[in-house]
Protein backbone atom coordinates (compact mmCIF):
# COMPACT_ATOMS: atom_id res chain seq x y z
CA UNK A 1 0.00 0.00 0.00
CA UNK A 2 1.89 3.58 -0.97
CA UNK A 3 1.82 5.96 1.46
CA UNK A 4 -0.70 9.30 1.79
CA UNK A 5 1.47 11.67 2.38
CA UNK A 6 -1.56 13.73 3.55
CA UNK A 7 -0.81 12.01 6.51
CA UNK A 8 2.61 13.59 7.51
CA UNK A 9 4.05 16.85 8.83
CA UNK A 10 7.41 18.08 7.51
CA UNK A 11 9.35 16.14 9.82
CA UNK A 12 7.60 12.97 8.65
CA UNK A 13 8.02 13.54 5.25
CA UNK A 14 11.45 14.24 5.85
CA UNK A 15 11.48 10.22 7.60
CA UNK A 16 9.94 9.36 4.53
CA UNK A 17 12.27 11.03 1.78
CA UNK A 18 15.19 9.76 3.90
CA UNK A 19 13.85 6.53 3.68
CA UNK A 20 13.75 7.04 -0.53
CA UNK A 21 17.59 8.29 -0.10
CA UNK A 22 16.65 11.46 -0.68
CA UNK A 23 17.88 15.01 1.20
CA UNK A 24 15.38 17.31 3.74
CA UNK A 25 15.12 19.53 1.50
CA UNK A 26 13.63 17.46 -1.03
CA UNK A 27 10.61 16.99 1.58
CA UNK A 28 10.34 20.87 2.33
CA UNK A 29 9.85 21.03 -1.69
CA UNK A 30 7.05 18.71 -1.30
CA UNK A 31 5.45 19.93 1.13
CA UNK A 32 5.04 23.36 -0.44
CA UNK A 33 3.77 21.29 -3.72
CA UNK A 34 1.35 19.73 -1.40
CA UNK A 35 -0.20 22.37 0.95
CA UNK A 36 0.94 25.88 -0.68
CA UNK A 37 0.28 25.13 -4.36
CA UNK A 38 -2.48 21.80 -4.26
CA UNK A 39 -0.66 19.59 -5.90
CA UNK A 40 -2.59 16.13 -6.49
CA UNK A 41 0.02 14.20 -8.85
CA UNK A 42 4.07 13.87 -8.93
CA UNK A 43 4.25 14.94 -12.44
CA UNK A 44 2.77 18.97 -11.60
CA UNK A 45 6.06 19.13 -9.35
CA UNK A 46 8.42 20.46 -11.93
CA UNK A 47 11.58 21.23 -9.68
CA UNK A 48 11.79 17.24 -8.26
CA UNK A 49 14.19 15.29 -10.36
CA UNK A 50 12.81 12.99 -12.67
CA UNK A 51 14.27 9.82 -10.06
CA UNK A 52 12.35 11.15 -7.54
CA UNK A 53 9.44 11.86 -9.23
CA UNK A 54 9.33 8.36 -10.75
CA UNK A 55 10.47 6.83 -6.95
CA UNK A 56 7.25 8.73 -5.38
CA UNK A 57 4.92 7.17 -7.87
CA UNK A 58 5.47 3.36 -6.89
CA UNK A 59 5.54 4.25 -3.39
CA UNK A 60 3.15 7.81 -2.31
CA UNK A 61 0.30 9.13 -3.31
CA UNK A 62 -1.92 12.53 -2.29
CA UNK A 63 -5.36 11.33 -1.41
CA UNK A 64 -8.38 13.88 -0.50
CA UNK A 65 -11.63 12.63 0.89
CA UNK A 66 -14.10 12.26 -1.50
CA UNK A 67 -16.80 15.16 -1.64
CA UNK A 68 -20.41 13.48 -1.23
CA UNK A 69 -22.34 16.86 -1.46
CA UNK A 70 -21.78 20.48 -1.11
CA UNK A 71 -24.02 23.07 -0.25
CA UNK A 72 -23.22 27.04 -0.24
CA UNK A 73 -25.89 29.62 1.71
CA UNK A 74 -27.14 32.57 0.64
CA UNK A 75 -24.63 34.51 3.02
CA UNK A 76 -21.55 32.83 1.15
CA UNK A 77 -21.11 30.12 3.79
CA UNK A 78 -20.04 26.78 1.98
CA UNK A 79 -20.68 23.38 3.28
CA UNK A 80 -18.93 20.18 2.36
CA UNK A 81 -19.80 16.49 3.11
CA UNK A 82 -16.85 14.55 3.16
CA UNK A 83 -16.93 10.85 2.74
CA UNK A 84 -14.39 8.93 5.46
CA UNK A 85 -15.84 5.07 4.38
CA UNK A 86 -17.26 2.31 5.95
CA UNK A 87 -20.75 4.51 5.31
CA UNK A 88 -19.22 7.54 7.83
CA UNK A 89 -19.53 11.06 6.63
CA UNK A 90 -18.02 14.34 8.46
CA UNK A 91 -18.60 17.74 7.01
CA UNK A 92 -16.68 20.89 7.07
CA UNK A 93 -17.72 24.66 7.04
CA UNK A 94 -16.36 27.92 5.41
CA UNK A 95 -17.26 31.09 6.73
CA UNK A 96 -16.72 33.90 4.60
CA UNK A 97 -16.30 37.36 6.32
CA UNK A 98 -15.09 41.43 4.91
CA UNK A 99 -12.06 40.96 6.90
CA UNK A 100 -10.90 37.18 6.90
CA UNK A 101 -11.66 33.16 6.07
CA UNK A 102 -12.88 30.48 8.32
CA UNK A 103 -12.78 27.07 8.00
CA UNK A 104 -14.54 24.46 10.48
CA UNK A 105 -13.18 21.40 10.12
CA UNK A 106 -14.15 17.85 11.72
CA UNK A 107 -11.86 15.64 13.88
CA UNK A 108 -14.25 12.57 14.65
CA UNK A 109 -16.76 11.24 12.83
CA UNK A 110 -19.43 11.72 15.42
CA UNK A 111 -18.83 12.86 18.94
CA UNK A 112 -18.59 10.02 22.10
CA UNK A 113 -19.13 13.54 24.73
CA UNK A 114 -23.17 13.72 23.57
CA UNK A 115 -23.71 17.19 24.82
CA UNK A 116 -27.47 17.71 24.79
CA UNK A 117 -27.65 20.68 22.33
CA UNK A 118 -25.32 19.32 19.76
CA UNK A 119 -26.80 17.50 16.32
CA UNK A 120 -23.50 15.41 15.92
CA UNK A 121 -23.35 14.50 19.50
CA UNK A 122 -26.86 12.73 19.13
CA UNK A 123 -25.61 10.47 16.58
CA UNK A 124 -23.28 9.06 18.73
CA UNK A 125 -19.28 8.26 18.19
CA UNK A 126 -17.81 6.62 15.41
CA UNK A 127 -14.09 6.99 14.63
CA UNK A 128 -11.13 8.87 15.52
CA UNK A 129 -10.10 10.84 12.23
CA UNK A 130 -6.70 10.39 10.84
CA UNK A 131 -4.05 13.96 10.75
CA UNK A 132 -4.44 13.48 7.10
CA UNK A 133 -8.10 13.10 6.98
CA UNK A 134 -8.31 16.04 9.32
CA UNK A 135 -5.88 18.08 6.88
CA UNK A 136 -7.56 16.97 3.73
CA UNK A 137 -10.94 19.01 4.41
CA UNK A 138 -7.90 22.16 4.65
CA UNK A 139 -6.12 20.67 1.70
CA UNK A 140 -9.30 20.73 -0.15
CA UNK A 141 -11.22 23.74 0.72
CA UNK A 142 -8.39 25.94 0.30
CA UNK A 143 -7.51 25.00 -3.37
CA UNK A 144 -11.04 24.63 -4.24
CA UNK A 145 -11.88 28.32 -2.77
CA UNK A 146 -8.84 30.13 -4.79
CA UNK A 147 -10.32 27.95 -8.06
CA UNK A 148 -13.94 28.92 -6.64
CA UNK A 149 -13.22 32.43 -6.22
CA UNK A 150 -10.71 33.59 -8.65
CA UNK A 151 -8.29 34.66 -6.29
CA UNK A 152 -5.31 34.47 -8.50
CA UNK A 153 -3.60 32.14 -6.39
CA UNK A 154 -3.72 34.11 -3.23
CA UNK A 155 -4.59 32.34 -0.42
CA UNK A 156 -8.40 32.68 1.04
CA UNK A 157 -8.15 30.60 4.52
CA UNK A 158 -6.70 32.94 6.99
CA UNK A 159 -8.70 31.17 10.18
CA UNK A 160 -9.01 27.19 11.31
CA UNK A 161 -11.54 26.27 14.17
CA UNK A 162 -11.37 22.79 15.52
CA UNK A 163 -15.16 22.84 16.30
CA UNK A 164 -16.46 20.78 13.39
CA UNK A 165 -17.84 17.26 14.28
CA UNK A 166 -15.99 15.79 17.36
CA UNK A 167 -13.76 16.39 20.44
CA UNK A 168 -10.55 17.46 19.08
CA UNK A 169 -8.66 16.85 22.65
CA UNK A 170 -10.22 12.84 21.99
CA UNK A 171 -8.07 12.67 18.98
CA UNK A 172 -4.85 14.14 20.49
CA UNK A 173 -2.50 12.04 18.33
CA UNK A 174 -3.76 13.19 14.69
CA UNK A 175 -4.56 16.28 16.24
CA UNK A 176 -1.43 17.55 16.89
CA UNK A 177 0.09 16.44 13.51
CA UNK A 178 -2.21 18.24 12.10
CA UNK A 179 -2.06 21.21 14.07
CA UNK A 180 1.60 21.66 12.94
CA UNK A 181 1.22 21.22 9.23
CA UNK A 182 -1.32 24.14 9.31
CA UNK A 183 0.92 26.64 11.50
CA UNK A 184 4.30 25.17 9.33
CA UNK A 185 5.35 28.05 7.20
CA UNK A 186 6.27 25.44 4.42
CA UNK A 187 2.73 24.27 5.20
CA UNK A 188 -0.66 27.07 5.42
CA UNK A 189 1.52 29.43 7.80
CA UNK A 190 -1.78 30.17 9.76
CA UNK A 191 -0.29 31.93 12.89
CA UNK A 192 -1.35 30.36 16.17
CA UNK A 193 -3.45 33.40 17.30
CA UNK A 194 -6.05 32.56 14.40
CA UNK A 195 -5.56 28.46 14.49
CA UNK A 196 -8.51 27.49 17.51
CA UNK A 197 -9.13 24.51 18.91
CA UNK A 198 -12.64 23.83 20.81
CA UNK A 199 -13.00 21.63 23.87
CA UNK A 200 -16.25 20.13 25.72
CA UNK A 201 -13.21 19.95 28.89
CA UNK A 202 -10.47 17.19 28.53
CA UNK A 203 -8.39 18.35 30.84
CA UNK A 204 -5.69 16.25 30.82
CA UNK A 205 -5.49 16.89 26.87
CA UNK A 206 -5.53 20.80 27.68
CA UNK A 207 -2.51 20.52 29.64
CA UNK A 208 -0.70 18.31 26.88
CA UNK A 209 -1.74 20.95 24.13
CA UNK A 210 0.07 23.76 26.37
CA UNK A 211 3.25 22.02 25.81
CA UNK A 212 3.04 20.50 22.58
CA UNK A 213 1.81 23.35 20.13
CA UNK A 214 -0.41 26.10 22.31
CA UNK A 215 -3.23 27.63 19.91
CA UNK A 216 -5.99 29.71 20.71
CA UNK A 217 -8.25 27.86 22.99
CA UNK A 218 -11.36 27.87 23.51
CA UNK A 219 -13.60 26.12 26.13
CA UNK A 220 -17.51 24.55 25.63
CA UNK A 221 -18.92 26.06 28.86
CA UNK A 222 -22.51 26.61 28.76
CA UNK A 223 -23.51 26.37 31.95
CA UNK A 224 -22.24 28.31 35.33
CA UNK A 225 -22.44 25.17 38.00
CA UNK A 226 -21.70 21.76 37.73
CA UNK A 227 -24.90 20.63 38.75
CA UNK A 228 -26.39 22.34 35.70
CA UNK A 229 -23.26 21.41 33.33
CA UNK A 230 -23.67 17.86 34.31
CA UNK A 231 -26.65 18.09 32.67
CA UNK A 232 -25.89 19.79 29.63
CA UNK A 233 -22.08 18.19 29.36
CA UNK A 234 -21.90 14.84 30.28
CA UNK A 235 -17.98 14.81 30.44
CA UNK A 236 -18.33 17.15 33.42
CA UNK A 237 -18.93 14.73 35.34
CA UNK A 238 -15.28 13.48 34.83
CA UNK A 239 -14.05 16.67 34.76
CA UNK A 240 -15.62 19.71 36.76
CA UNK A 241 -15.58 23.14 36.44
CA UNK A 242 -12.89 23.85 39.22
CA UNK A 243 -10.78 21.65 37.28
CA UNK A 244 -11.54 23.17 34.14
CA UNK A 245 -10.99 26.35 35.11
CA UNK A 246 -7.60 25.43 36.92
CA UNK A 247 -6.51 24.29 33.36
CA UNK A 248 -7.48 27.18 31.61
CA UNK A 249 -5.32 28.97 33.80
CA UNK A 250 -2.51 26.92 33.38
CA UNK A 251 -2.84 27.01 29.52
CA UNK A 252 -3.33 30.77 29.62
CA UNK A 253 0.79 30.72 30.31
CA UNK A 254 1.51 29.45 27.07
CA UNK A 255 -1.53 30.56 25.10
CA UNK A 256 -0.74 32.95 21.88
CA UNK A 257 -3.47 35.00 23.29
CA UNK A 258 -4.27 36.69 26.67
CA UNK A 259 -7.35 34.86 27.13
CA UNK A 260 -9.62 31.94 26.90
CA UNK A 261 -12.95 32.08 24.85
CA UNK A 262 -16.29 30.70 26.53
CA UNK A 263 -18.59 29.15 24.45
CA UNK A 264 -22.11 29.42 25.76
CA UNK A 265 -25.12 28.13 23.75
CA UNK A 266 -28.50 30.10 24.76
CA UNK A 267 -31.15 27.50 25.60
CA UNK A 268 -34.27 28.94 26.22
CA UNK A 269 -35.72 28.34 29.81
CA UNK A 270 -32.17 26.40 30.68
CA UNK A 271 -29.41 28.41 31.04
CA UNK A 272 -30.19 31.86 29.67
CA UNK A 273 -31.63 33.60 33.05
CA UNK A 274 -30.53 36.63 34.08
CA UNK A 275 -28.94 34.54 37.54
CA UNK A 276 -27.16 32.61 35.38
CA UNK A 277 -25.38 35.14 33.64
CA UNK A 278 -24.91 36.80 37.08
CA UNK A 279 -24.01 33.23 38.40
CA UNK A 280 -21.29 33.15 35.41
CA UNK A 281 -19.78 36.76 36.51
CA UNK A 282 -18.67 35.66 40.01
CA UNK A 283 -17.51 32.23 38.57
CA UNK A 284 -15.10 33.16 36.05
CA UNK A 285 -13.84 36.66 38.23
CA UNK A 286 -13.69 34.79 41.72
CA UNK A 287 -11.74 31.21 40.52
CA UNK A 288 -8.31 31.13 42.23
CA UNK A 289 -8.81 34.58 43.51
CA UNK A 290 -7.50 36.35 40.56
CA UNK A 291 -10.23 35.34 37.81
CA UNK A 292 -9.44 34.12 34.63
CA UNK A 293 -8.76 36.14 31.59
CA UNK A 294 -11.88 35.35 28.89
CA UNK A 295 -14.47 36.43 26.70
CA UNK A 296 -17.88 34.91 26.02
CA UNK A 297 -19.17 34.44 22.52
CA UNK A 298 -23.23 33.52 23.07
CA UNK A 299 -24.12 31.07 20.53
CA UNK A 300 -27.75 31.27 19.65
CA UNK A 301 -29.13 27.42 19.53
CA UNK A 302 -29.65 25.97 16.73
CA UNK A 303 -32.52 23.68 16.60
CA UNK A 304 -32.73 20.26 15.34
CA UNK A 305 -35.92 17.90 15.61
CA UNK A 306 -34.40 15.41 17.86
CA UNK A 307 -33.32 17.66 20.55
CA UNK A 308 -36.29 19.06 22.48
CA UNK A 309 -34.49 22.42 23.26
CA UNK A 310 -35.49 25.90 22.09
CA UNK A 311 -33.47 29.28 21.13
CA UNK A 312 -33.77 31.68 23.68
CA UNK A 313 -35.39 34.97 22.52
CA UNK A 314 -32.95 37.33 21.35
CA UNK A 315 -33.57 39.91 23.22
CA UNK A 316 -33.07 37.70 26.49
CA UNK A 317 -29.77 37.38 24.62
CA UNK A 318 -29.14 40.78 24.52
CA UNK A 319 -29.66 40.93 27.88
CA UNK A 320 -27.34 37.85 29.41
CA UNK A 321 -24.93 39.65 27.12
CA UNK A 322 -24.88 42.78 29.04
CA UNK A 323 -25.35 41.50 32.41
CA UNK A 324 -21.78 40.19 31.35
CA UNK A 325 -20.32 43.15 30.07
CA UNK A 326 -21.57 45.81 32.45
CA UNK A 327 -19.54 43.01 35.06
CA UNK A 328 -16.09 44.05 32.85
CA UNK A 329 -16.24 40.89 30.38
CA UNK A 330 -16.08 41.18 27.14
CA UNK A 331 -18.76 39.27 25.45
CA UNK A 332 -20.40 38.83 21.77
CA UNK A 333 -23.32 37.26 20.08
CA UNK A 334 -22.42 35.67 17.80
CA UNK A 335 -23.94 35.92 14.09
CA UNK A 336 -25.83 32.69 12.86
CA UNK A 337 -24.49 31.41 9.74
CA UNK A 338 -25.28 29.09 7.41
CA UNK A 339 -28.66 28.01 9.13
CA UNK A 340 -30.23 27.55 5.65
CA UNK A 341 -27.86 24.62 4.89
CA UNK A 342 -27.80 23.23 8.37
CA UNK A 343 -24.07 24.20 8.52
CA UNK A 344 -24.75 26.57 11.62
CA UNK A 345 -23.04 25.65 15.36
CA UNK A 346 -24.45 22.43 16.64
CA UNK A 347 -25.56 21.68 13.10
CA UNK A 348 -22.86 19.33 11.48
CA UNK A 349 -24.40 15.87 11.20
CA UNK A 350 -23.52 13.99 8.02
CA UNK A 351 -23.92 10.26 7.43
CA UNK A 352 -22.58 8.80 11.00
CA UNK A 353 -24.74 6.45 11.68
CA UNK A 354 -26.11 6.02 15.62
CA UNK A 355 -23.97 3.13 16.68
CA UNK A 356 -24.51 3.99 20.49
CA UNK A 357 -28.19 4.34 20.86
CA UNK A 358 -27.95 7.64 22.04
CA UNK A 359 -31.36 8.46 20.74
CA UNK A 360 -32.87 6.58 23.53
CA UNK A 361 -30.42 8.21 26.00
CA UNK A 362 -31.51 11.53 25.14
CA UNK A 363 -34.91 10.86 24.67
CA UNK A 364 -35.58 9.61 28.36
CA UNK A 365 -33.29 12.99 29.54
CA UNK A 366 -35.36 15.02 27.53
CA UNK A 367 -37.89 15.86 30.01
CA UNK A 368 -34.68 16.89 32.88
CA UNK A 369 -33.46 19.07 30.21
CA UNK A 370 -36.71 20.94 29.70
CA UNK A 371 -36.73 21.56 33.48
CA UNK A 372 -34.32 24.42 34.37
CA UNK A 373 -32.08 23.67 37.64
CA UNK A 374 -33.00 26.26 39.94
CA UNK A 375 -29.97 28.80 40.86
CA UNK A 376 -30.50 28.25 44.64
CA UNK A 377 -30.76 24.18 43.85
CA UNK A 378 -27.85 24.49 41.98
CA UNK A 379 -25.63 26.36 44.41
CA UNK A 380 -26.52 23.58 46.96
CA UNK A 381 -25.92 20.71 45.06
CA UNK A 382 -22.70 22.13 43.84
CA UNK A 383 -21.68 22.94 47.59
CA UNK A 384 -22.81 19.04 48.16
CA UNK A 385 -25.29 20.48 50.63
Amino acid sequence: MTANLLEYDLEGLAAFCASLGEKRFRATQLFRWIHQKGARDFGQMTDLAKSLRDKLEGSARIEGLPVITQHESADGTIKWLFDVGNGDAVESVFIPEDDRGTLCISSQAGCAVGCRFCSTGHQGFSRNLTAGEILAQLWFAEHFLRAHLKTGGQRVISNVVMMGMGEPLQNYAALVPALRVMLDDHGYGLSRRRVTVSTSGVVPMIDRLAGDCPVALAVSLHAPSDALRDKLVPLNKKYPLAELLDACQRYLRHAPRDFITFEYCMLDGVNDQPEHAHELARLVQGHGGHGISCKFNLIPFNPFPASGLVRSPQQRVQAFAKILNDAGIVTTVRKTRGDDIDAACGQLAGDVQDRTRVDRRIAQQRTVMLKPVPMEAQTKEARGT
